[in-house]
């Protein structure tokens, strides 16, 4: 496995929020055609029907924890610990990424929704360890 395997993660990260952005345009789309919001309601995010407000607030909370996982991919790397153990843990973080959003869109049930974000949450802390026991080693 090389360093770059880190990357994989990350780019699946992005997809998700691709998908998130598709779909919250369809969603809001539907809302508008269905005669449940106007255009205007969505300029300063006011009175957002609850289908694309679960998603517009899933995308939000994709860039508050995942920023931390792509800065701690990205550290990874440029120190060189991007090893078998870090690109593990990165794939669990951007898996449960997805779990939680796709709980986030559907249900929005905060009973199956926090634990795929304490998983995730796990997985970054455990990025973050790896991180400081390799910059301890001096390697």
């Amino acid at each position: 496995m090389t360093q770059t395997a880190i990357f994989w993660p990350m780019i699946a990260h992005v997809v998700l929020i691709v998908i998130l952005y598709a779909l919250l345009g369809k969603r809001r789309g539907a809302a508008v055609k269905a005669g449940r919001a106007k255009i205007s309601q969505f300029r300063e995010n006011l009175n957002e029907p609850e289908d694309s407000l679960f998603v517009r607030n899933s995308l939000s909370n994709q860039f508050e924890l995942p920023v931390l996982f792509h800065v701690a991919c990205i550290a990874l790397f440029v120190t060189g610990a991007a090893g078998p153990w870090a690109v593990a843990l990165a794939w669990l973080f951007a898996t449960s990424r997805y779990g939680h959003a796709f709980i986030h869109v559907t249900s929005n049930r905060i009973r199956y929704r926090q634990p795929a974000f304490i998983v995730g949450f796990l997985a970054l802390i455990g990025l973050w360890g790896l991180l400081a026991v390799h910059l301890l080693r001096g390697v």
